[in-house]
């Protein structure tokens, strides 16, 4: 297994001394022209039908998805490929040397985010042990492949995580494969489950996600297939990732939700024993109350608060005494004072919309400023539905986070500018047309951190409600998009009105003014997804 991936990626950078694009799937890396050209034509054969087609071995795909049991791979094969893989690198040195090309290896994926994804604790020797004994009593394991997952416990104990992680993922798969053909009946689907899916091939809907439940489901989808999570098979099958660097964080969460999942495959009265250990007990409880860490939603919260908390920076930046002495004639004034008033009166009617279970009933009035940070914790404190998405939910969520990507940047680059500023006024090296072009920026932050909150409440508004945009016609729809693009247009705007380079901060007013308009005018129609939400649960009531 490991030697397929890692001959992959090799071919894959090989392909790369001739062609453009690498093919992602290996069957048509092996009949690329390009290949053909350095190795020749019937080493490719030899390799199709070893590793690239399924009329032929195909042990890759045998092997990666679990259809093997120890027994039934031939030593002789592995020496096959082995020594095939030597033939390889003899020919490609002949290759380069009559070409004078040189072969460049691609950089390995690094498993970012990982630190969000950890819920379970390392796996204790405790845990261990009471794994060993799992692992002989549950059914999800084929007795004639309780080798592998004995093997991938002793590759745990001596620091090879990548091997652990590997054999996981291959009788994960085919433990999962073999319930999804129990619970949905269907016995002949066995080699060509789709696991993940909501729906099976004839439009049925797929009983295994009811049957392993939301946090189980979530659990799959954030490690093995949403785009910004480690998608842990992908990058091993493929050989993306280091195998000596793999991280013994990623094999621990796996171990332990296996762990949790032969649990529930075993005699009840032993399961009983069994959680009566306390480490077994916290084990079950964390997957059970498991929730996405790398859907875009998800994904959207994360941004909303450190957005939040780079806005909440700004009152600490230090400025100049003399500054606040310094005069200045801003052509903005009377429009920034019209933008204060719009931004309070439409975070008033936001705030209306805020579930009655999460607002702060002992605050009379207006909520104040200060506690807009609280209220954008409390909204991205919700939990919302994530599994199985619609395109039209996904649609919406991808500009939101375009948008609060952008307040982000915008956020980023007037603390730097700011903190720029501020050393060339105290080093007396800004020329006078700078320091009133600073005193802008001064009075622009006190426009532009409520402004941004403004946006960050909406974001925070429409992502509780999301699943209300289904409820909206074709039109309804594109109009909302529209709107949404145009909030999105200004964050872009203003991105470049504060870049470093440009500081037209009296542009940023008027942009603000032109946004707020827009937001008001559409609210006023009453087509939000947080109107939708209240209109639903009127007529519910």
């Amino acid at each position: 297994m490991k030697l397929s991936s890692c001959l992959e990626r090799a071919l894959g950078d090989v392909y790369l001394l001739i062609g453009k694009d690498c093919p992602f799937l290996l069957r048509d890396l092996l009949a690329s022209e390009e290949l053909a050209q350095v190795f020749g034509q019937p080493v490719m054969d030899v390799l199709k039908v070893f590793v690239g087609s399924p009329r032929g071995l195909n042990l890759r795909n045998v092997l990666w998805h679990g259809f093997a049991a120890p027994q039934e791979v031939p030593p002789k094969y592995c020496s096959m490929m082995v020594l095939l893989t030597a033939g390889l690198g003899q020919l490609l040195t002949g290759f380069l040397q009559q070409t004078n090309f040189t072969l460049a290896h691609r950089p390995f994926v690094t498993l970012t985010s990982l630190e969000d994804l950890i819920v379970f604790p390392d796996v204790t020797s405790e845990v261990l042990s009471v794994l060993e004994e799992v692992m002989k009593k549950s059914t999800f394991i084929l007795k004639i492949m309780l080798p592998y997952w004995e093997v991938a416990l002793t590759k745990l104990k001596s620091h090879r995580f990548a091997d652990c992680a590997i054999l996981l993922l291959m009788q994960l798969e085919t433990g999962l494969r073999r319930v999804f053909a129990e619970v949905n009946e269907c016995p002949k689907r066995l080699l060509t489950a789709e696991i993940l899916a909501k729906h099976l091939n004839d439009g049925k809907i797929n009983q295994l996600p009811l049957f392993l439940g939301e946090p189980a489901m979530e659990f799959l989808w954030d490690f093995l297939n949403h785009q910004e999570g480690p998608r842990l098979r992908d990058r091993l099958s493929h050989g993306e990732v280091s195998l000596p660097e793999f991280p013994k964080e990623a094999a621990s969460q796996l171990l332990a939700f296996c762990f949790v999942l032969l649990l529930r495959f075993i005699d009840e009265d032993l399961l009983a024993v069994f959680k009566e250990k306390a480490a077994v007990g916290s084990l079950i409880n964390l997957a059970g109350t498991y929730v996405s860490r790398c859907h875009p939603a998800s994904q959207l919260k994360k941004q909303v608060l450190s957005c939040e908390g780079s806005i909440g920076a700004w009152p600490l930046l230090p400025l100049p005494e003399e500054a606040e002495r310094e005069p200045v004639r801003s052509e903005g004034d009377s429009e920034t004072d019209v933008c204060s008033s719009l931004i309070t009166e439409i975070v008033a009617g936001l705030c209306c919309h805020v579930p009655e279970t999460h607002r702060a009933a002992h605050l009379p009035g207006p909520l104040p400023p200060e506690e807009w940070p609280r209220l954008l914790h409390v909204l991205c404190s919700i939990p919302v539905r994530t599994l199985f998405c619609p395109r039209a939910v996904l649609e919406v969520l991808a500009v939101l986070r375009r948008v609060s990507a952008h307040c982000r940047r915008v956020c980023g680059q007037v603390a730097v500018c700011v903190e720029l500023r501020r050393r060339q006024w105290e080093d007396r090296s800004l020329r006078s047309r700078q320091r009133r072009n600073y005193l802008r920026l001064v009075r622009s932050m006190k426009l532009l951190s409520p402004m941004l909150y403004l946006i960050l409440l909406l974001i925070a508004l429409e992502l509780i409600n999301i699943h209300m945009v289904l409820g909206k016609n074709a039109s309804e729809y594109q109009q909302y998009l529209r709107f949404l693009k145009c909030i999105l247009q200004y964050t872009e705007n203003l991105a470049a009105c504060t870049r470093q380079d440009r500081n037209k901060w009296d542009d940023a007013v008027r942009l603000t003014h032109t946004a707020l308009l827009k937001i008001w005018a559409f609210i006023e129609k009453k087509q939000m997804l947080m109107h939708l939400a209240e209109k639903s649960t009127i007529k519910v009531v």
